[in-house]
């Protein structure tokens, strides 16, 4: 299952952008990050395509109630692809417990600890820490290793391999 979750933020001065925060439930790895000052449904449904192309399709969604979200678009294309829609219940966002820590980690080491003159330098240094937090960051829920390195092990271990 997938988690999907909007952030916003502003650059230096003042002009507001958004995240769209794409989560792998499995293994907890940062599957997408799209940044920018709009983020449509349109852009929703492009940015799964390509994690289509990468990852296959879900199962399921679990998201929150953004307008993007609920548009005919979105939930449009999640049909045609056979992928169900867990929405959160309003104001209970421990439903979504895993993104919701997640954002709290990009917030406190990303948004809030830089000053961004633009979209370009929150893109960079967010891919620099997707990679860290994915390849490098030890998870506890993950036996401490990072979920790329989970995610390795669960592929051998379904061959019937050893790590």
């Amino acid at each position: 299952m997938l988690f999907g979750h909007f952030m916003y933020d502003t650059l230096y001065y003042g002009r507001p952008f958004r995240t769209l925060n794409i989560i792998d439930e499995s293994n907890r790895e940062v599957l997408a990050i799209e940044i920018d000052l709009s983020l449509p449904a349109a852009r929703v449904v492009r940015t799964l395509g390509q994690l289509e192309e990468i990852h296959g399709l879900p199962k399921a969604i679990r998201l929150d109630n953004g307008s993007e979200l609920r548009s005919a678009v979105f939930m449009g294309w999640c049909e045609s692809k056979g992928i169900e829609l867990k929405f959160i219940q309003p104001g209970k966002p421990q439903q979504n417990a895993f993104i919701e820590r997640f954002n709290c980690t990009y917030r406190h080491e990303v948004l809030s600890a830089h000053i961004f003159e633009n979209l370009n330098q929150v893109k960079d240094i967010t891919e620099r820490s997707i990679k860290v937090y994915n390849e490098d960051r030890p998870h506890a829920a993950l036996g401490k290793l990072s979920p790329i390195r989970y995610r390795q092990q669960a592929e051998f271990s379904s061959l019937g391999m050893s790590t």
